[in-house]
């Protein structure tokens, strides 16, 4: 299989790799990265544990290629949490007892992040439409939504 560059920003910091041209982007961050914090789950798309940013978007990493993030930034719930903002995330998450396992948090986070930096998080009808691609097996999702409706503007 041919190998491909790929080159990118990664929670702030250039990353070069050189990657089989068919390598996911979860592998990529997981196997050759060590960020951890993005989950494989599903891999086809529909429960969000995978989710990073990239250029500041959520993405299914599961099926995202490696070389599709080149000359992009990524954004892992590692580099989320070495914000200012992230405490407030946190803060949001603990306070409603809206994490259980926390499997699934990573997702839901930046899930969030995004949405709220795209102006998208206003109201509690934002925070479910918003959140439909993330599944939490363990808290229901009560908690969460009311974690998250805690963080619209």
């Amino acid at each position: 299989m041919p190998e491909v560059a790929a080159s990118m920003v990664v929670n702030g910091s250039p990353r070069e790799l050189v990657v089989p041209a068919h390598e996911l982007l979860l592998d990529s961050l997981r196997g050759r990265l060590g960020l951890t914090g993005a989950k494989r789950s599903c891999d086809v798309q529909v429960c969000g544990t995978c989710t990073v940013l990239v250029d500041g978007e959520p993405v299914s990493s599961c099926t995202f290629l490696t070389c599709d993030a080149d000359g992009r930034d990524v954004l892992t719930i590692e580099g989320f949490a070495e914000t200012p903002e992230f405490a407030e995330f946190e803060r949001a998450f603990i306070d409603r007892a809206a994490l259980q396992c926390g499997f699934c948090t990573p997702g839901f986070l930046l899930t969030l992040k995004a949405l709220r930096d795209a102006g998208e998080l206003r109201n509690r009808d934002d925070v479910i439409a918003g959140l439909d691609g993330n599944v939490c097996r363990c808290t229901g999702y009560k908690s969460i939504v009311d974690a998250a409706e805690a963080l619209t503007r």
